[in-house]
């Protein structure tokens, strides 16, 4: 696959410093001190990092494709009604678009701790290395980065399932975090804005569920209480 052009009108993003992708991330380098780790995010990620970082990139891997296929009971969704977030799934033609995030010298643990509690913890999510391809027309190689990714021997995993029922569900759970309808619709707005000529159709035939069913919860709802404040005629 051809890398995709820089997208025209975005906003720009901090310049990254250059990295080698010889050593894994943590592997003390000459010297002593650590080299840069990176973190790849393709879900909420991408808009709330939620850690201290040094520059970021935007761009994608291959190998995989982004799906609302695993549950979440605390960020986006309770027990009593789980939200759908993004894990990844392998498939060898696909690739995902998100941002890299660079951190460095005391960044490292205080990232690494972070997103183990956020991401692995509560989220249900493993991590593996992936090769990440950033967007920059000056980019010469792929970089190593971290990445987690939520498999189905995880307890909240659900699987898949239509658009109009992944929809559905996202449109009746919230969660710490904030509604799960935000969660998708920011992650629309990212692709559109960073990487519009990207594909996802998965994202946006989910968001496109989402918006035709919008309309018919507000009409019933302002329909209900239209009904409820009519005054009702005595029987008899």
């Amino acid at each position: 696959m051809k890398r995709e052009p820089e997208c025209p009108g975005r906003p720009e993003l901090p310049p990254p410093s250059p990295i080698s992708s010889s050593s894994p991330p943590g592997e003390e380098a000459e010297g002593g001190e650590l080299p840069p780790v990176w973190i790849f995010g393709y879900g909420s990620l991408v808009w709330r990092p939620g850690f201290e970082f040094t520059s970021r990139k935007v761009g994608f891997i291959r190998g995989y494709s982004r799906r609302f296929w695993q549950g979440d009971t605390f960020h986006r969704g309770s027990e009593r009604m789980p939200g759908r977030v993004v894990t990844l799934l392998e498939d060898c033609g696909a690739c995902t678009w998100g941002v890299a995030y660079e951190v460095r010298g005391e960044q490292i643990a205080a990232s690494l701790q972070y997103l183990n509690m956020r991401e692995a913890v509560l989220g249900g999510y493993d991590t593996k290395l992936v090769k990440f391809h950033p967007q920059d027309k000056d980019a010469e190689e792929p970089i190593l980065a971290l990445v987690y990714i939520a498999t189905p021997q995880n307890p909240s995993y659900l699987g898949p399932a239509s658009e109009e029922d992944i929809a559905a569900q996202i449109i009746v759970s919230s969660g710490c975090a904030g509604h799960n309808i935000e969660y998708l619709l920011r992650l629309a707005d990212f692709m559109r804005y960073f990487c519009p000529q990207a594909e996802d159709k998965h994202l946006f035939s989910i968001e496109e569920a989402l918006t035709s069913i919008l309309p018919c919860l507000y009409y019933t709802e302002d329909s209900l209480e239209e009904t409820a404040s009519v005054p009702q005629k005595s029987k008899g």
